[in-house]
């Protein structure tokens, strides 16, 4: 397996009044070009710390990150800023992410105008094929993000984050607000781009039940390490860590014993 996206001995320290706090700790993992990697662990194990650091939206403390083989340390600030075209996030709370004073369409346009990346004269034109292409109509280009449905919105967010062709995205508990048929309904719409584009995922969640369908393999994290990392159909036939195991058992069933 190629890798697409290397992490070796990845620390992020977090400075407070009194001591330093380690919210990744030497974590290494390879991610190949159009797989999904998720991440799950408790809340305050380190998941949200690892996916801003690999889009180097914090800085790491020590290691190396690789992207397509460059290593994102390295890059100065315009050549890290052209590098964003190629890796993007969708956040977990859409109504947050999104701003409410700029109607849809120009939120959605916001990173073309930023990279220049389309003539102007057809970004409308391209905003209405994103749009589309998350299962949206063009119509709604011209309303504010608070008119729309949780899954909705979560659309339209994604719908911008493809704005700048990425190849690689960042999904930070990307389904985890929405409710179950917005969660089904986004999380095939993520299959179905990843399949049509080619994108590589790292998918961040605290619910297994949720990236046992999407994912290729499952890193599972505890205390701003990864303790276990294993093929998705074996860490859920075979758990080894007991965080897994609890994690697995907190799985909602339909027909209990």
């Amino acid at each position: 397996m190629t890798a697409f996206i290397e992490v070796r001995d990845l620390v992020v320290e977090y400075a407070t009044p009194h001591h330093r706090v380690r919210a990744v700790e030497g974590v290494s993992l390879d991610i190949a070009r159009g797989e999904t990697l998720a991440v799950v662990g408790e809340s305050g194990s380190g998941k949200t710390t690892l996916g801003r650091a690999l889009l180097r939206l914090v800085a790491p403390t020590a290691g190396t990150i690789c992207f397509d083989g460059i290593d994102l340390h390295t890059l100065g600030r315009e050549p890290l800023r052209a590098m964003r075209r190629r890796m993007q996030v969708v956040l977990q709370d859409p109504q947050a992410s999104l701003d409410p004073r700029l109607k849809v369409g120009a939120s959605v346009r916001e990173g073309m105008d930023a990279h220049a990346i389309v003539p102007r004269r057809d970004r409308d034109v391209r905003v209405a094929q994103l749009l589309m292409e998350v299962g949206l109509t063009p119509d709604i280009a011209a309303r504010y993000p608070h008119e729309f449905s949780g899954g909705q919105r979560q659309r339209i967010a994604i719908a911008r984050a493809l704005a700048v062709e990425p190849e690689f995205l960042v999904l930070d508990e990307a389904v985890s607000a929405l409710d179950v048929l917005a969660r089904a309904n986004v999380l095939e719409l993520l299959s179905s781009l990843q399949r049509t584009r080619g994108l590589t995922y790292l998918f961040i969640a605290h619910d297994l039940a949720v990236v046992r369908h999407l994912a290729t393999r499952v890193a599972v994290m505890q205390l701003g390490r990864i303790v276990e990392l294993a093929p998705t159909a074996t860490l859920f036939a075979t758990p080894q860590h007991p965080v897994t195991r609890a994690l697995l058992s907190a799985v909602p069933v339909l027909a209990p014993a």
